[in-house]
């Protein structure tokens, strides 16, 4: 439901959970004078150091391509001496957080803007351990206790309108959906009273006739305890009065409404398995990660800052195409200063140079080409290196483009996209552009040496074929 089903005003939500857990910190005795939420700060995709406390953003092999120190952006220099010999290993949970969703976000600024004050001594042995790992420890619990406690909660329901961004035609994609034959089913970790408020908002005044946000579903699943869904079986209870009261339960029923439970609960009741099922969510981890590992189910991705960043990447086109031109301009000029200094350092060796041009050079001219190209090299760094710092500033200034590390490569985010979702898309409604019969097909995946293979089909005026015979 939540991020998926629902999406909520970042700035709105998580800035009130960042209330409550300042407020939570500060009944402890941190120093949070001064503070304030700063969306901004942070986005989905990066990995907390808890070691360092530091946040960082890695590439798909786990190379920090930058990093950050409390609330100050660290340079180039200084992310390669901090882990230019370490990559970004998600398994060692006891070191890295893996920011997976959007609810992630206040949590990271509060961290963030706590190691500064740590920084400066302002947090006294007795509040927490002295060390990074503790201090997230505490923001952890001050933001849980945020979460638990219902105020959130009960803040976000008497005001639904303040934080949810209702989408017109998502109840309409859905009932497309279940009108096709799909048995469409709604599994969320939020309790009842909760779910029930955010669904009849979003949902009901969107829906034709006299039709409810229940009428849409074959099976409610509420309190779901997920990645535990996926991972084992937990009692099951009917929810049985609008009050929410509860009864034991042994058997579900179409168009149930259902409290705990696991994901094998509901294959053997729906009688399918496997890859019949499609399972769509926001959280990486919670909710595409499990129930594919476990259930082998197939999997879509819901993350909404998509838009935002295809309409970045639209309006950088010219940037990104005038710093593409400019780094080709350094590699062609960088390889004519490459096959110099070999046929320099062939010469003084007594060998023949690579190139016929640099075998009819004198020595003195030789040395004054590469100085002369060395010039032009750096001439181009200096407008190469401003633009790739500025590349991406468009969707997030501090951190660069979600899906992106540098210019040419995938985002560590975007590699656990690929690794688990089948397909991925901003939100739900996007359904609605295709028909309740479609079948989504991965595009043709290309290799390094692709481009090649053709060109040298083209050259011999021969196709060849997977199996390498003409």
């Amino acid at each position: 439901m939540d991020y998926t089903l629902i999406h909520y005003n970042v700035k709105a939500w998580e800035g009130r959970a960042y209330d409550y857990c300042m407020r939570n910190l500060q009944s402890l005795g941190f120093p949070v004078d001064g503070l304030a939420f700063d969306p901004d700060l942070v986005i989905r995709g990066l990995v907390i150091d808890k070691e360092k406390g530091n946040l960082v953003k890695a590439d798909r092999f786990g190379y920090v391509k930058r990093a950050m120190h409390g609330t100050r952006m660290l340079s180039t220099q200084d992310v390669s001496e901090m882990y230019g010999r370490e990559l970004v290993d998600l398994r060692k949970e006891n070191r890295w957080e893996f920011l997976n969703t959007l609810f992630s976000v206040s949590e990271a600024v509060a961290y963030m803007q706590m190691v500064d004050r740590y920084d400066e001594g302002a947090i006294s042995a007795d509040i927490c351990p002295p060390d990074y790992r503790g201090l997230y420890k505490a923001v952890g619990k001050a933001l849980f206790r945020a979460h638990v406690e219902g105020q959130l909660k009960s803040e976000i329901m008497s005001k639904p309108e303040l934080f949810v961004e209702p989408d017109p035609e998502l109840p309409l994609a859905l009932l497309d959906q279940k009108e096709a034959g799909k048995k469409l089913l709604l599994i969320t970790n939020s309790d009842y009273h909760y779910t029930d408020k955010m669904m009849k908002h979003s949902f009901n005044r969107f829906l034709p006739n006299d039709m409810g946000w229940r009428d849409l579903f074959d099976m409610v699943i509420i309190s779901a305890r997920k990645p535990e869904f996926f991972q084992m079986s937990h009692p099951l209870y009917e929810v049985v009065t609008g009050e929410g009261l509860m009864r034991p339960c042994f058997k579900v029923l179409k168009g149930g409404l259902y409290s705990g439970g696991s994901a094998q609960m509901v294959e053997n009741s729906l009688d399918i398995h496997g890859d019949e099922i499609l399972y769509v969510g926001d959280h990486i981890y919670t909710d595409v990660s499990q129930s594919k590992v476990h259930q082998l189910w197939r999997t879509a991705l819901i993350c909404r800052e998509l838009e935002e960043e295809y309409s970045a990447l639209i309006h950088s086109r010219d940037h990104r195409a005038t710093l593409i031109e400019l780094i080709n301009q350094k590699e062609v000029v960088g390889d004519l200063f490459n096959q110099l200094r070999l046929a320099l350092q062939r010469r003084n060796t007594g060998r023949p140079a690579q190139t016929l041009a640099a075998t009819n050079m004198d020595d003195q001219d030789l040395t004054e080409s590469m100085q002369k190209l060395l010039v032009v090299m750096q001439r181009l760094d200096e407008k190469i290196a401003p633009m790739l710092e500025a590349d991406g500033e468009l969707f997030n200034k501090r951190w660069g483009f979600l899906s992106r590390a540098g210019l040419w490569d995938k985002s560590h985010l975007m590699r656990q996209i690929e690794k688990y979702a089948d397909i991925y898309t901003s939100r739900v409604s996007n359904f609605l552009y295709y028909t309740p019969f479609m079948y989504f097909r991965s595009q043709e995946q290309t290799l390094a040496h692709d481009s090649y293979s053709y060109y040298q089909a083209q050259i011999n005026g021969s196709a060849v074929d997977s199996t390498g015979a003409n």
